[in-house]
């Protein structure tokens, strides 16, 4: 028998609409859906566990051989929402950051951001993404995903990373993207991913209701947050902006050349 294509997904609100056939069951035959956070995606795939995987950008330059699948993303066109910068003094003041231990893209981007608008390289840590213990070790915390869009902003300076490039670029910012590992041959497979978008995008105000009752959101901030600040699409913009974010990182030290 074939195996089945593995397929890593991470089931954020960010990314529900790409992953809507896999949530339901209707990827079709021959297809394992695997549900982790998004650095355990990029790792899985890079360790040869998972064929293809919803990976952060940034990976795409560090694991040898992947190809990135055409068409889809997860692209922030103004601001985010879903990844913030929290601290308890101005930016120029951070001295330690805690990042979200399951973040790698937004990890790269918020250290790119502090060294090019606002001239600090802080100290910068690991940590479980729970809020009051990242500030119990540090002036200011990257909070990635679902948590981002419920935590309470009451007394901190809040950064929406994906404005922060905007304003930095004009360009906007691709978070994830498909990746297939090397020798990986996906033949009539490759269509599923284009197809668990369109099915997403069709069953929009179903995937609504339903992620607001389990996230605990208003419908109408849900509805904003998925079709007014973020696209699925990898046009020609989100294209041009991943490039830029690969040149700041390179000079910025984060990927290799």
């Amino acid at each position: 028998m074939t195996p089945p294509l593995r397929v890593g997904i991470v089931n954020y609100l960010n990314s529900r609409p790409l992953a809507w056939s896999f949530l339901r069951g209707a990827a079709g035959q021959g297809v394992e859906a695997v549900f982790l956070p998004p650095a355990q995606v990029a790792d899985a795939l890079a360790a040869g566990d998972l064929d293809v995987g919803l990976i952060p950008s940034i990976e795409v330059q560090r694991i040898p051989g992947l190809t990135v699948l055409p068409g889809c993303c997860v692209a922030a066109t103004r601001e985010v929402r879903s990844v913030l910068l929290l601290s308890r003094c101005p930016a120029r003041e951070i001295r330690r950051l805690a990042l979200d231990e399951n973040s790698r893209t937004s990890a790269a981007l918020v250290r790119i951001l502090l060294r090019e608008h606002h001239g600090i390289e802080p100290e910068c840590v690991a940590a479980e993404p729970e809020l009051e213990s990242m500030m119990a070790i540090a002036d200011a915390a990257l909070v990635i995903g679902d948590p981002a869009l419920t935590v309470d902003r009451s007394g901190l300076v809040v950064h929406d990373l994906a404005a922060e490039w905007r304003r930095l670029t004009g360009l906007p910012f691709v978070f994830a993207v498909w990746a297939v590992r090397e020798g990986v041959v996906l033949g009539p497979q490759a269509q599923i991913f284009e197809q668990s978008l369109e099915h997403g995008l069709a069953e929009i105000e179903e995937l609504i209701a339903e992620a607001a009752t389990e996230i605990g959101l208003e419908v109408d901030t849900v509805r904003e947050y998925l079709t007014d600040c973020l696209s699925f699409r990898l046009g020609a913009a989100e294209r041009k902006g991943l490039e830029e974010f690969y040149r700041r990182s390179r000079m910025a030290g984060l990927i290799e050349p």
